[in-house]
């Protein structure tokens, strides 16, 4: 997916500084975002591969599901997109879906398993 639309104002040339600002607002906001048949945010059931902001203001974020046929496949990146939207500095959004590598239980927070009992 790829947000054409600015929620604030364009800015150019941001330092790595800011970049790394907007970059961890953007995981917090990715935070909110939860699969609806799992009480744990998507960070930290290990869906998010990369998150990466551009000097632009442009946020990528690389994600996966924990499978091709996940009933939130299509509304997981979407609210991603959303939430990470929102976040001050941010001047667009793309969520790249990857299947590789698969996810597997491993890839979860220790806070993520210890809630889900593994």
């Amino acid at each position: 997916m790829d947000t054409a639309e600015n929620t604030s104002p364009v800015t150019q040339g941001l330092s790595t500084i800011e970049q790394t600002v907007i970059q961890n607002q953007a995981i917090e906001a990715i935070r909110l975002c939860y699969d609806p048949e799992i009480p744990v945010n998507i960070y930290d059931l290990g869906l998010i591969y990369d998150v990466a902001a551009g000097a632009d203001g442009v946020v990528t974020v690389t994600m996966t599901l924990t499978s091709p046929h996940c009933p939130a496949a299509q509304s997981l990146p979407r609210d991603v997109e959303m939430r990470v939207g929102k976040v001050q500095g941010v001047t667009g959004v793309r969520v790249n879906v990857v299947w590789s590598p698969p996810w597997n239980p491993s890839m979860m927070s220790e806070a993520a398993k210890l809630e889900l009992g593994f």
